[in-house]
């Protein structure tokens, strides 16, 4: 008996501990105004991205066309993240994509919108997949970038860490986008996608370094890059943020944050 007692009392303590997700009904009220003002025309009613502009925008490069549709958010799938792959983002990372919007995508900036409205889009967003309400949220991955990033050994090192994993095959041997396997990549819905120029010098995530390294580390969920939390150390991810710098034509801004500090 009383080891049944203790199972259910641990039972609901689990339970109370558990940090599940309640819309705010007023902030949703909200967010849908703003949603139907200025989300609804990409992304559809039910978010589903079954807007009446059904393409967001079309990519050719070297013959092949790639088109790029408006995000699903009923998959509550989203590649830009600062939490571990297959996790769902933060509220920050969704309120960074709405206010910034995404460079070279379709997806414009709302940097008009007061926070509080951002905020609440965000919220109305989340109703429209159940993996708000069944997910316990991840802790965002720590970023602390060491001061040898952008330094030649550190290139030199994320040069030879970009061979061996085959960065090279979708992104090319010179970062352009144009590997063997660019025309065969596909995300999770089906669509072709289309892999980084990193000669653009501008990551639809963010170009400083801390954006590199979550990439490398978080990958992006749906599409064709994988993280590399496991499969490289600490160390080898930010040698790979030095060569991801160099390829975009960036390392002269290192010092600025924080990096390029050499022996």
């Amino acid at each position: 008996m009383r080891v049944l007692i203790l199972g259910i009392i641990l039972l609901g303590a689990a339970g109370f501990l558990r940090a599940e997700w309640k819309p705010d009904p007023e902030l949703v009220k909200l967010g849908k105004k703003v949603y139907m003002s200025r989300c609804v025309i990409c992304h559809g009613e039910k978010g589903d991205g079954r807007g009446i502009i059904g393409v967001i925008h079309r990519v050719e490069k070297s013959g092949l066309v790639w088109t790029i549709y408006p995000r699903d958010f009923t998959s509550g799938v989203f590649k830009f993240r600062s939490t571990p792959s297959g996790c769902l983002p933060t509220d920050e990372d969704l309120m960074r994509t709405v206010r910034n919007g995404i460079p070279r995508s379709g997806m414009p900036g709302h940097a008009d919108l007061s926070e509080k409205e951002i905020r609440a889009v965000v919220e109305y967003i989340k109703t429209f997949s159940e993996r708000w309400r069944e997910e316990e949220p991840c802790e965002p991955i720590k970023v602390k970038m060491p001061k040898w990033v952008g330094c030649p050994d550190s290139v030199a090192k994320g040069k030879e860490l970009y061979k061996k994993m085959k960065c090279w095959e979708c992104h090319g041997m010179e970062g352009k986008g144009d590997g063997p396997k660019a025309d065969q990549l596909k995300d999770d819905w089906g669509d072709k996608i289309v892999p980084f120029d990193f000669t653009t010098g501008a990551l639809k995530m963010g170009f400083a370094p801390d954006r590199l390294y979550l990439a490398f580390t978080a990958g992006l969920d749906g599409s064709g890059m994988p993280s590399y939390q496991d499969s490289l150390t600490d160390e080898e991810r930010w040698h790979l943020v030095s060569y991801a710098l160099k390829l975009m034509g960036r390392l002269d801004d290192i010092k600025k944050y924080g990096g390029g500090v050499c022996k």
